[in-house]
């Protein structure tokens, strides 16, 4: 049986949410091994006058503990 642990990243990007998700898991796989799954749990975005200027992620990152 394995044991799964779960944390949560914020991320954020220019370009898009899917970016945005792309950044947290990369940057989760730095300092965490065996990352097997990602849930976007909240998206927003800041908006700069009529334009969005950054998209924003909360992921949860599951990864098997060994």
């Amino acid at each position: 049986m394995a044991v799964l642990k779960v944390i949560e990243v914020l991320a954020s990007s220019n370009k898009s949410w899917e970016d945005a998700t792309r950044n947290a898991v990369n940057e989760a796989s730095r300092s965490v091994k065996n990352i097997r799954s990602a849930y976007v749990n909240e998206q927003s975005c800041v908006v700069d006058g009529d334009n969005i200027s950054q998209f924003r992620v909360n992921v949860k990152i599951t990864f098997e503990v060994k």
